[in-house]
């Protein structure tokens, strides 16, 4: 049975480029059959890293069969992941992320969960020397999925060891990394053809603060105003995306990749409060600045709070 590989839902890059490259370990150095699958259509960025880099978008899936064998990557949240996932047949997780609990494994497998900014780092420490065996089409989405989540270096999940696997990268291929990461952000911040309830899901977990569901949702562009410029509308879709998700409420974070900060939409007193008890902000409109908010692993999400 061929095993596959896939990360969380509303995929962005990290989790659009690692199934691939950890399928391609999988059958090429471990000798065991993997496809990469998705769940969900990919973020523009997403897009372009399969675009620049003539990648085929991994089939799309909506859940997994009793049984199936998996290897789960970039999460290990059972919220981000097909419904039947306790049900198939789990050998692996390699993820950066906080550990949530609640998955079911048949039997003992191997899990590694590493402090570092992304998880095409962590599968290129785990592959050691066999990394440099990846094709180069894999090694260049390595890069883009590392200057991705570390938003060329500007976030403060970004270590030391995921910058100089990135620059290690970028001088293999020939690529400058200002000039690229350029690319990944203007694709990234070409959110026009997307309805208000697609940006509100593009780029969105679900996480339960003070007994409230919430629908984190995050943007980041080097063009906010494109987006501000829809507030109204964002807004006034929200109920809807949290009624159809089952949530309370959605929190909508624009992240300024250039100026470093983070715009919160604030449509009502929920919101209000959340932004005034976990960020000290004060808020008198329908959107507060938060300065040196970028991550929503590290600064938005464990600072929610009411």
């Amino acid at each position: 049975m061929t095993t596959l590989v896939f990360g969380h839902k509303s995929p962005d890059t990290d989790s659009t480029g690692a199934p691939l490259i950890w399928a391609w370990y999988l059958t090429e150095v471990k000798a065991t059959p993997a496809e990469a699958r998705l769940l969900g259509e990919p973020n523009t960025e997403a897009a372009f890293l399969l675009r620049h880099w003539d990648l085929a978008k991994p089939a799309i899936i909506a859940d997994v069969d009793a049984g199936q064998k998996v290897v789960i990557v970039d999460t290990n949240n059972p919220a981000e992941l097909p419904p039947s996932i306790n049900k198939a047949d789990i050998r692996g997780i390699v993820d950066h992320h906080k550990l949530v609990g609640g998955l079911e494994t048949k039997g003992p497998i191997d899990i590694t969960i590493r402090p570092l900014a992304c998880t095409a780092t962590v599968m290129l420490d785990l592959m050691g020397d066999d990394a440099a065996r990846l094709p180069r089409a894999l090694k260049g989405a390595a890069l883009t999925c590392i200057l991705s989540d570390t938003l060329e270096f500007r976030s403060p999940t970004t270590t030391p060891h995921d910058r100089a696997v990135a620059e290690a990268l970028a001088a293999e291929l020939g690529l400058d990394i200002p000039a690229f990461a350029a690319e990944m952000f203007a694709a990234k911040s070409d959110v026009s053809s997307f309805s208000d309830a697609e940006l509100l899901r593009m780029d969105s977990k679900e996480y339960t603060v003070a007994g409230k569901n919430l629908r984190v949702s995050v943007l980041e562009t080097t063009a906010p105003k494109v987006i501000l410029d829809r507030k109204a509308s964002l807004m006034a879709a929200m109920p809807d995306v949290a009624q159809e998700d089952g949530a309370d409420q959605v929190l909508l974070f624009v992240v300024d990749i250039l100026n470093e900060e983070a715009t919160l939409l604030v449509p009502n007193d929920l919101v209000k409060t959340f932004a005034e008890k976990s960020f000290g902000a004060t808020v008198t409109g329908d959107t507060v600045v938060l300065p040196g908010i970028m991550s929503r692993k590290l600064q938005i999400i464990p600072a929610l709070t009411l």
